[in-house]
């Protein structure tokens, strides 16, 4: 519903400068489809597989993320969430998330990484159109289950929406439009995910964990009420939904308290916090992460 009231405000509009407003209503919008394709990915919708991947499929085309792709991606975080070597989630080009990983960097990745701490939220801007591209390179390296329908599934919906922007609006608007669009879901895809795993311990190979504090340890839950489980997708309830994956999103609330009360009894650190206190515990982290590329590494600043 709030999807087709976008794309009538859209026709009625024309070829007008409110029509950026637009561009922000449907990027929340897109961000919200992609939480439906994340529930759907980890099978919380339906009993069944299939079901599940229909809604993936949908929710992908939508949005324009590659499906199989993604949840590949996906699973492999889960699987060691905050991994230096294995959570394909922290391998990002131009951040690190610790010391050792900053001095990996080279060139303008390096300049970036250096001062990431201050550049992270207008990095977010690109992110959307980066897990596009990027799930565009696997479809054309054949590196998901159906290609062909992923191919089709990203290029038609693709065409559909850039030929409605250029016929709607003057080529400058459009182009704004465009900008404006997937600036701000690159923007709100970042800000839901950042909090859940970033500023938390990172993991080495010479760690060994059992499957619950490796979960538990790496991840934070953002409190705040049901209006930050709307916000968020229901990945607020990190914790929970790690230990728990397949677990619909509604129930998520419903065990944390369990799942609490488990983790204090067994002293097993439980994080929680508010939105902001997470993304100021982020910036810290990243701020720390990059401070031996700010000045020299000596035997005090080295870890």
């Amino acid at each position: 519903m709030l999807l087709a009231a976008g794309v009538l405000v859209l026709l009625w509009l024309g070829d007008s400068w409110w029509q950026l407003l637009t561009a922000v209503f449907l990027a929340v919008v897109f961000t919200q489809f992609a939480f439906i394709g994340h529930d759907a990915g980890h099978g919380q919708i339906f009993r069944s597989r299939w079901a599940n991947d229909v809604v993936g499929y949908v929710h992908a085309a939508i949005t324009g993320i590659s499906y199989q792709w993604w949840v590949d991606k996906h699973n492999r975080h889960h699987a060691n969430p905050n991994h230096e070597e294995h959570d394909p989630d922290i391998d990002i080009a131009a951040l690190a998330f610790s010391r050792e990983q900053s001095h990996t960097k080279r060139g303008l990745n390096r300049w970036v990484t250096k001062y990431q701490a201050f550049l992270f939220f207008p990095l977010l801007t690109v992110e959307a159109v980066l897990l596009r591209v990027a799930g565009v390179h696997a479809v054309l390296r054949g590196q998901v289950r159906r290609p062909g329908l992923e191919g089709v599934l990203l290029l038609v919906p693709l065409a559909g929406y850039l030929t409605a922007l250029f016929l709607l609006l003057s080529p400058g608007k459009a182009v704004l439009f465009l900008l404006v669009h997937q600036a701000v879901m690159g923007l709100y895809l970042g800000c839901s995910f950042a909090p859940n795993h970033k500023g938390m311990p990172m993991l080495t190979r010479d760690q060994k964990l059992d499957h619950l504090r490796k979960q538990v340890l790496t991840s934070r839950n953002i409190t705040g009420g049901r209006w930050v489980d709307g916000v968020l997708g229901g990945l607020n309830h990190q914790i929970e939904h790690h230990l728990f994956p397949h677990m619909p999103r509604p129930n998520l609330r419903r065990a944390q308290p369990l799942v609490h009360d488990f983790c204090i009894r067994h002293g097993i650190p439980y994080n929680q916090c508010g939105l902001l206190a997470s993304y100021k515990q982020v910036l810290q982290h990243l701020h720390d992460a990059g401070a031996t590329l700010r000045r020299p590494l000596t035997p005090d600043t080295a870890r």
